[in-house]
């Protein structure tokens, strides 16, 4: 079964994004901050990260350097959820390695087609 990472401060988002995922069949870890996600994706090695750019302790963009840094977890898949539209933002977390990018607010399904399309292109 594919495991997805949900990584948010807000409980309400973080909640919202792991039912969807959830109900279409993926196993679901969450985290509440950048230090618990960067733990879960190191004990836990799960197949996508939904990482929120803002979050307490590391920012998403800190787990996901670290994550690209890191040989055993380095070819994790990682969307980058946040409420930076910036096209500099946008460019600066693909620049560090990002597989997507969804700005918030977002829509839970269009969330879901993003993870599954992510997903299909590391299985291709």
């Amino acid at each position: 079964m594919t495991t997805v990472l949900v990584a948010d401060d807000d409980r309400d988002i973080r909640e919202l994004v792991a039912f969807k995922l959830q109900a279409a069949g993926f196993t679901v870890l969450t985290a509440a901050d950048g230090d618990d996600a960067l733990a879960q994706v190191l004990q836990h090695r799960p197949d996508l990260a939904v990482l929120d750019v803002m979050m307490p302790g590391r920012s998403g963009r800190q787990v996901l350097q670290e994550v690209r840094g890191h040989e055993e977890v380095g070819a994790t898949r990682v969307i980058l959820l946040t409420a930076k539209a910036q096209e500099s933002d946008v460019e600066s977390g693909f620049s560090l390695g990002a597989d997507d990018y969804v700005v918030k607010p977002f829509s839970p399904r269009e969330l879901l087609s993003r993870v599954q399309a992510v997903l299909a292109r590391s299985t291709s």
